[in-house]
């Protein structure tokens, strides 16, 4: 595909998929038109990286649909001002997506090889805000908590009460809950102190977090 055939598709991405999902926040529309999603998939699969399905990654995993990036960026109502934790960094891309609205984000992937690829697709963009950690992200929360936004990108079948106490006062944290074929996006906001507000946004299915620990860091 041509550079032009790219940007078609990116356009084609947002108003014919991430649109019509009810993902009307414009800071959101922006970044997914601007960012280069055929950065993060495999030559192989370049000519799928504006389609509506998972595109495969090495070791089993996938890209989160571009309808779900879209509609976790804007549930977390993210600010310029915000510190992000991702758990499950993936390709990189909604990585990317997440640095380009908030301040800083520290990016937790549990697999080697995966986080390997990530920094490289992630080193393509003029991004300065990433500081990514091989590791397990559910039982190895970050030195730099609590922050204001927490996003987790792989479903986890039960809540993980750790996660909403990492979270500032006014912090909102994403995550993906429950057993195939019965799991829902849920957001949690932590209202202030021991006050947390959980709502259920949608329901969908996607690959379950991994969870087996390892150690190492890169920094962009």
């Amino acid at each position: 595909m041509t550079e032009n055939s790219y940007e078609q598709a990116r356009f084609n991405m947002v108003e014919q998929q991430v649109r019509p999902w009810e993902v009307m926040d414009p800071r959101v529309l922006q970044v997914m038109q601007e960012l280069p999603r055929e950065n993060f998939v495999s030559d192989e699969y370049k000519g799928l990286a504006y389609a509506d399905i998972e595109v495969p990654l090495a070791n089993g995993h996938h890209m989160l649909k571009p309808v779900i990036v879209g509609r976790l960026l804007q549930a977390l109502n993210i600010k310029p001002t915000d510190t992000i934790l991702e758990i499950g960094t993936g390709s990189g891309y909604v990585t990317a997506c997440l640095a380009r609205l908030g301040k800083q984000v520290t990016s937790i992937e549990i697999d080697n090889e995966i986080a390997t690829q990530a920094a490289g697709n992630l080193a393509t963009l003029d991004l300065n805000n990433i500081i990514l950690q091989i590791n397990d992200g559910i039982h190895t929360i970050p030195g730099t908590a609590p922050f204001d936004v927490i996003a987790v990108t792989a479903n986890i079948p039960d809540c993980k009460n750790i996660l909403p106490k990492e979270l500032n006062d006014g912090g909102r944290l994403f995550m993906i809950t429950g057993n195939s074929p019965n799991m829902s996006a849920q957001l949690t906001t932590r209202i202030h102190g021991d006050n947390f507000r959980t709502e259920t946004l949608f329901e969908t299915e996607i690959e379950t977090l991994e969870s087996v620990p390892a150690k190492e860091a890169f920094s962009f």
